[in-house]
């Protein structure tokens, strides 16, 4: 029986500033992955986004990213992998504070943005990356780019990784996603994104920007919820899945 996780980022609204369509959006989700005031998110936004994780019976996890609000965290930046690991340990701490208060465990860490790429490719970086998981606590899972350093670093510190891939972003060749500053990096076609979907979980396959199939291993699949279309998407996808005979539930219930 095939099983698959849907994910998404949410909580990243600051302030008086809302991004995505997180009450939504969490309906038709499995894991939030859940900004930590970095990249995005504020205590109010952390909080009020637990609780409705909680209410939906959604697992939580931490989405941490470099310390960039004005470019959301997709700016790369020139850090130290010892500052990595301390961005990492800070921002697990605040939002397991928010999961304790409300009597609740985190199920899992994905990195954001530019951290989430470049640690897919640096191997230092994710080496950081799940050191930091490591020593605060091993039984959180850690989300990364199917096949990707991150994956290979949670493994080489005996963590539990989840393989992550994306419905609605094009790759390249080599396994990576193609850079949103390109042409065809996202996709917009719902019919499109959800074949593509199917293929990657009974197959392991997808199909990169030129056209060759590359292979992949899905146990997440991430939905992004500042698209407009995005609760109509992920609505589909969902019921897809389920008319495919397959199981959508969260990582917990089927990494171990």
């Amino acid at each position: 029986m095939y099983k698959v996780d849907l994910n998404s980022d949410i909580g990243e609204s600051f302030g008086n500033y809302k991004i995505g369509l997180d009450e939504e959006m969490i309906k038709y989700i499995t894991s939030a992955n859940i900004a930590c005031g970095f990249h995005a998110g504020d205590p109010i936004v952390m909080q009020k986004t637990i609780d409705m994780a909680i209410k939906y019976n959604v697992a939580i996890g931490a989405h941490p990213g470099y310390c960039d609000l004005m470019g959301f965290g997709r700016r790369n930046m020139n850090v130290t992998p010892k500052e990595v690991k301390a961005y990492i340990i800070y921002q697990l701490g605040a939002l397991m504070a928010f999961a304790k208060s409300r009597g609740i465990k985190m199920q899992h860490i994905k990195p954001h943005g530019a951290m989430y790429n470049m640690a897919a490719k640096d191997r230092v970086l994710a080496m950081a990356i799940a050191e930091a998981v490591y020593e605060v606590d091993k039984e959180i899972i850690l989300i990364g780019l199917a096949n990707s350093e991150i994956i290979n670093a949670g493994k080489a510190f005996g963590l539990k990784v989840c393989n992550e891939v994306f419905a609605d972003r094009a790759y390249n060749p080599d396994g990576t996603l193609v850079s949103r500053n390109l042409d065809g990096a996202v996709i917009h076609d719902a019919d499109l994104a959800i074949k593509r979907v199917i293929k990657i979980v009974k197959e392991d396959k997808v199909t990169a920007i030129n056209g060759t199939d590359i292979d992949v291993q899905a146990q997440s699949i991430c939905v992004h919820g500042d698209n407009p279309k995005a609760i109509e998407f992920v609505n589909k996808i969902r019921s897809k899945l389920k008319q495919e005979g397959i199981v959508v539930t969260s990582i917990s219930n089927f990494i171990r």
